[in-house]
C-alpha cells in the first residue's frame, strides 16, 4: 500500500487550531496537542460563561435594587411583591437603572409598592 502524507488538509486543520490558540501562555500556543486541548477547553468555558453572565447580571441588578429599596425603608422582597400587587411590570434591569440614575423616580415606584402593601 502506498504511503499517504498528511499534507494540505492536516496542515490547514492544525494551523486553524494554532491560530485560535494565539496569545496563550507557554506551549499552549506553540504545540498542536496542547493548543488543541486548550482551545477545546476555551470553547467549553465560553459556552458556559455566556450563561453565567446572565446569572451574574441578574444578581447585580437585585443587589442594586435591594440597596436602593433599603434607602427607602423597604426590603427587596416586599418591594417586588408590592410592585406585583400594584401591577407594575418593570424588569429588574430597568428597575436597577432607575435606582441609579433617578432616585426620585425610584422613590415614586417604591411609594406605589408601599401603598399596595398597606391595603
Amino acid at each position: 500500500m502506498a504511503r499517504v502524507k498528511g499534507g494540505y488538509t492536516a496542515r490547514r486543520r492544525r494551523k486553524k487550531v494554532l491560530k485560535l490558540a494565539k496569545g496563550y501562555f507557554g506551549a499552549k500556543h506553540k504545540l498542536y496537542k496542547t493548543a488543541h486541548e486548550q482551545v477545546m477547553h476555551s470553547y467549553a468555558y465560553a459556552y458556559r460563561d455566556r450563561r453565567q453572565v446572565k446569572r451574574d447580571m441578574r444578581k447585580l441588578w437585585i443587589a442594586r435594587i435591594n440597596a436602593a429599596a433599603r434607602m427607602n425603608e423597604i426590603s427587596y422582597s416586599k418591594l417586588m411583591f408590592g410592585l406585583k400587587l400594584a401591577g407594575v411590570e418593570i424588569n429588574r434591569k430597568m428597575l436597577s437603572e432607575i435606582a441609579i440614575a433617578d432616585p426620585k423616580g425610584f422613590s415614586a415606584i417604591v411609594d406605589q409598592a408601599k401603598a399596595q402593601l398597606n391595603k
